[in-house]
């Protein structure tokens, strides 16, 4: 029988601060009024809060993903976080999600393809699973592009948010989930949206910071006019390539950069917009999140219902673009979640936490008592090599309850 990638579990989160349109004008020389004219957005996310990252967001987004879809993060394979605003160059904002949220089977890697990263990262794990790779793939859209962004110009600053969104995608033998998938890429265009500094070509100094070079570009006329075009191409590709017609799509999902590239799509597409989800109103671009924090939000308002058939379609800089086709399996809404099962799962996470912790702990013991042993023939002090074993019976005592619930998990699942 063949094997299909299905969407079981979704997760999103958003920083805590909102800033709207009339914030913005009292920072640069705008307008309420113009940016929505021009855009179409009224407010954003923004992560204001030094404790808010990428990396931060990406988790709550994932931890929700596995609550919906009910599966321990010991059952994952691999972890995928799209982003163009990592929390560091390395290591990967993906192995900081697995070490917290205690996927210590899983593998995890992050995918650069700026807004298009996400459905990137879908096709990618769609690959992983079809292929008897994997069987539980997490992809992740997680951005916080504030920090990347200038905020005396206003031809950037007005356009992105902050957030993360998040996907489980299972293996399984019910035909639909991802169907189809088209991805694109003319580097040719790579100037167009870019930030300069920071990699190997510019590294980050004195005077790349003092010359903004560390901060986001962008030709905005350039770039419209590269998604104008792209956008209902890569929609209508994938379409074909999964055996539909733009008839028999129940909701376009794209990436929410500007409502006038939508409002492009749409008609180019012939599309209504009962057919097409908009909330760029509320988030702005989140870049690689935007999809999924859209797709999210569209099963929240009830728009997405079993075997619908939905196009998730997003453009962005590299050039890159990509569109996914996926027929929806999973019945919604979804049975309220019991009590106790929720309170495992969060008990889960806080063990993944405590787990951290220990394994942070031992490693700098075990530092310490190496230099020790180096040092001139001195033997490690008593106290070390005792708290060094306790530290050891309690990560086994950790490890011991931990593979207990997962087992419960499985046999009440």
């Amino acid at each position: 029988m063949g094997r299909y990638a299905q969407i079981i579990g979704w997760g999103k989160s958003v920083p805590n601060h909102v800033l709207t349109n009339e914030d913005l004008a009292r920072i640069v020389n705008t307008s309420d009024e113009w940016i929505r004219t021009h855009t179409g957005i009224r407010q954003r996310y923004i992560a204001t809060d030094p404790r808010e990252t990428t990396a931060t967001l990406a988790i709550k987004a994932a931890q929700e993903a596995l609550r919906v879809a009910d599966v321990p993060a010991s059952r994952l394979d691999m972890i995928i976080v799209a982003t163009a605003s990592p929390e560091h160059i390395f290591p990967s904002t993906a192995s900081l999600v697995q070490d917290a949220i205690g996927a210590t089977r899983a593998g995890a890697f992050d995918l650069s393809a700026a807004c298009s990263g996400f459905v990137y990262a879908l096709s990618v794990a769609r690959g992983l699973i079809v292929s008897g790779s994997a069987e539980y793939v997490l992809v992740i859209g997680s951005e916080t592009l504030s920090r990347l962004v200038d905020w005396s110009d206003r031809s950037t600053c007005v356009l992105f948010g902050d957030g993360a969104g998040a996907v489980l995608l299972a293996a399984s033998e019910v035909p639909g989930g991802i169907l189809s998938t088209v991805l694109g890429s003319d580097g040719s265009g790579g100037n167009l949206l870019i930030v300069p500094a920071g990699g190997s070509r510019m590294p980050a100094c004195l005077e790349t910071v003092a010359s903004g070079m560390h901060y986001l570009k962008m030709n905005g006329r350039e770039v419209f006019r590269f998604a104008t075009r792209v956008m209902a191409r890569a929609a209508q590709e994938v379409a074909e390539q999964a055996g539909l017609t733009m008839d028999e799509v129940d909701l376009l999902i794209p990436h929410q950069a500007n409502r006038r590239i939508i409002e492009s799509a749409m008609k180019q597409l012939k599309l209504d917009e009962s057919r097409v989800f908009i909330n760029i109103d509320r988030y702005g671009n989140t870049s690689a999140a935007s999809i999924p924090i859209a797709l999210c939000e569209a099963i929240e308002e009830g728009r997405i219902k079993q075997n619908d058939h939905l196009i998730l379609v997003g453009f962005g800089g590299g050039l890159t673009w990509g569109a996914a086709a996926v027929q929806w399996s999973v019945p919604l809404p979804l049975p309220e979640t019991p009590w106790w099962r929720a309170a495992q799962r969060s008990g889960s996470f806080h063990m993944a936490q405590m787990r951290s912790l220990g394994r942070r702990a031992l490693r700098r013991l075990q530092g310490i008592t190496v230099r020790s042993e180096e040092g001139n023939g001195r033997q490690p002090q008593p106290i070390l090599e005792e708290s060094l074993q306790k530290l050891r019976a309690h990560l086994w005592k950790v490890k011991t309850s931990k593979e207990e619930a997962t087992s419960s998990e499985e046999k009440t699942t």
